[in-house]
């Protein structure tokens, strides 16, 4: 078989896949999202009703045995944003990162536009600024989120290094063999070869959950 066609015949078979996953899944409406798959990356496209179905989407493709990429272009068609000023947006999102517990609120602020919010301020703990995300991106009426929450260092680069090689090698989920981790400061830098984009994602969210990380960069590439 000529190595074209072979690979035409994968990303077809890979199409497939990906459409049953996103069918299967329930808390996405796919009857508008498109899927292109070209080499093992997976292009999305078409709208979807809400913001969490969007990150629904990503998650679920994420998990598809044989992805490599993924291209997010899925809009946001909200109609009851249309309905909701930026200011009740905005007033709801304060509200709703004060019942988390974990979250402080008093470092955490808040800008709406044209139902997009943007999360600014200083924490002391990744999971923080991941919870402050979480928090406001099931709301109702809103089409996007930025998280430019920062989190300020606390703890030593060779405690890092060491906290995030530990938890490779604790996760089912990864091969810790062959993955190099280094720390600069608050920055992560992660290299080396993996299996599959599910396993990608994955180291890159054990780095990111290390105390005192404020940025990691992901070179991790597919074998």
């Amino acid at each position: 078989m000529q190595p074209a066609l072979e690979i035409m015949m994968k990303d077809t078979m890979l199409r497939d896949l990906v459409e049953n996953a996103l069918d299967y899944e329930p808390s996405i409406d796919a009857a508008n999202i498109g899927i292109a798959v070209r080499n093992g990356v997976v292009t999305l496209t078409g709208h979807v009703a809400s913001y969490a179905q969007k990150l629904a989407a990503e998650r679920v493709v994420e998990g598809v045995s044989g992805v490599r990429g993924i291209a997010q272009e899925i809009e946001v068609r909200d109609t009851f944003s249309k309905q909701m000023a930026d200011d009740e947006i905005a007033s709801r999102a304060l509200k709703i990162i004060a019942w988390d517990v974990t979250v402080p609120t008093d470092k955490i602020r808040v800008k709406v536009q044209k139902g997009w919010i943007t999360l600014s301020g200083t924490v002391d703990w990744y999971f923080q600024r991941a919870a402050a995300e979480r928090a406001v991106r099931r709301l109702s009426g809103v089409l996007g989120v930025t998280n430019q929450i920062l989190v300020s260092p606390a703890i030593a680069a060779g405690d890092v290094k060491r906290n995030i090689e530990n938890a490779l090698k604790r996760s089912a989920e990864v091969e810790a063999k062959g993955i190099t981790v280094s720390v600069i400061g608050s920055k992560v830098t992660l290299e080396g070869k993996v299996r599959s984009w599910r396993e990608k994602k994955s180291i890159e969210r054990a780095a990111w959950a290390a105390p005192g990380v404020a940025s990691v960069d992901n070179q991790l590439v597919l074998e």
